[in-house]
């Protein structure tokens, strides 16, 4: 049974740090593209981080410099370090696996920014 557990996430005042995990499990981890993906009210499911299964990172502009993601194939882990957090990162955070037409999409996690 495929499964992809986010936790970390919570309510943190601007210019804070969140780290977020996601443990996964029941597939070739390792083997694996993986992204965290964010979804605000009212607005598109977006990417804010991904990494290769050999470990390239890409970001958008909107995060890059302030998040970074990184994966620990022995414990089949994705995690995304957050900093300068602003109120516009205010959002539902999912982990996703992909390989070739292969996804799964963990539950989300909340993060909220605020004052």
């Amino acid at each position: 049974q495929v499964q992809l557990v986010e936790s970390g996430g919570g309510l943190v005042q601007p210019g804070g740090s969140l780290r977020l995990s996601c443990a996964a499990s029941g597939f070739g981890f390792s083997s694996y593209a993986m992204t965290w993906y964010r979804q605000a009210p009212g607005k598109e499911r977006e990417l804010v981080a991904a990494i290769s299964a050999g470990g390239s990172t890409d970001y958008p502009g909107s995060v890059k410099g302030r998040f970074t993601i990184g994966r620990d194939n022995a414990k089949n882990t994705v995690y995304l370090q957050m900093n300068s957090l602003k109120p516009e990162d205010t959002a539902v955070y999912y982990c996703n696996a992909y390989r070739g037409v292969l996804m799964f999409w963990g539950q989300g996690t909340q993060v909220t920014i605020s004052s």
